[in-house]
């Protein structure tokens, strides 16, 4: 049986907890003292690590989630169109890649979330051990994480954009969630799960989930839903059917603010710069360069390419439309 170590604080632990679930794939759930001491078997010492039934272990969400799809063919989380299964790439690294943004920002940024924060990730890591220890300890992880903030690009001056971008996905989700649940048809694919890691977050710190609460209150009561959909059976929407709404909501978002970003960052490494700078929906952002970023971008680009010449031709005025064609090569 697979074992998975994670934390609940972890976007991408829940994340690729949500996939074994709904996959029916049975696995065991390791939080705490355990799941750090699995990070010393892979080679990115972070969270989750899957343990395989032969005793070898990985990481990596994305790859953890495509090899799983390798080795168990039902309930699969990828569309069979494939331009359908490549637009669910796409939002899934934006998901991975943006959206953390704003998972880190609400939790490090305000004072009340760093503490309750902070406390909360103690006391699932430590599991006892006394109240003065585990906020001693949490007080010791805040200062390291508000310490990474620039890192990450998640300061007060990048805010304002990281905000705005995320509140533009929970406008195009509220809006959708209350016809139905996914957005491929009726059943998850890799999309959903990639927002639900990020977004189940800001659904337990204090200042993201009162604006949820207050202002996209479907959208944070779907997030419960899609942690455990394993009772979901459902089928694929039909190659020609149209696209919801919200999908093309969040490309529009992709294009506007997640395309920008890869290409600062492409065009920062090429010229080896340690910084970049980009203009996004009106406000202004900027952080240190990331080669794992350009490999996303190169991912996508390979991704694209593969596709057959029809899905190209489906995909290519919707993402002209977007703003995503130029990133991905035209």
């Amino acid at each position: 049986m697979y074992k998975l170590y994670g934390a609940l604080g972890s976007p991408y632990s829940l994340k690729v907890r949500a996939v074994l679930r709904y996959r029916r794939i049975p696995h065991i759930w390791v939080h705490g003292a355990e799941a750090m001491l699995a990070t010393q078997r892979v080679k990115a010492p972070v969270i989750p690590v899957l343990e395989y039934v032969d005793g070898t272990f990985a990481n990596d969400s994305t790859p953890l989630i495509y090899d799983l799809e390798t080795r168990h063919p039902p309930r699969s989380i990828v569309p069979p169109d494939p331009a359908r299964a490549f637009l669910a790439a796409l939002i899934e690294d934006f998901a991975d890649e943006w959206l953390t943004k704003a998972m880190f920002g609400y939790r490090w940024l305000r004072e009340v979330d760093q503490v309750q924060m902070s406390r909360w990730l103690a006391f699932d890591a430590l599991k006892g051990g006394g109240r003065a220890e585990s906020e001693a300890n949490a007080e010791r992880f805040r200062q390291r994480q508000v310490g990474r903030m620039a890192l990450v690009g998640c300061t007060e001056a990048n805010f304002p954009l990281i905000a705005k971008s995320t509140r533009a996905v929970l406008g195009a989700l509220e809006a959708h969630v209350t016809t139905r649940h996914s957005l491929f048809g009726t059943r998850p694919s890799l999309a959903e799960f990639a927002i639900y890691g990020q977004l189940s977050q800001l659904g337990t710190d204090p200042t993201p989930q009162a604006m949820m609460r207050a202002d996209f209150p479907y959208t944070y009561r779907w997030l419960q839903h899609l942690d455990d959909m394993s009772g979901i059976e459902g089928e694929w929407d039909a190659a020609d059917a149209p696209l919801p709404d919200a999908v093309d909501a969040l490309l529009e978002v992709i294009g506007a603010v997640y395309m920008p970003f890869l290409l600062a960052n492409e065009t920062a490494l090429a010229k080896g710069k340690e910084i970049f700078r980009m203009t996004a929906l009106g406000q202004s952002y900027e952080q240190g360069v990331f080669k794992y970023q350009a490999k996303c971008l190169a991912e996508l680009r390979a991704r694209y390419a593969a596709l057959p010449g029809a899905a190209k031709a489906e995909l290519r005025l919707l993402l002209e439309r977007s703003g995503c064609i130029e990133a991905l090569g035209g």
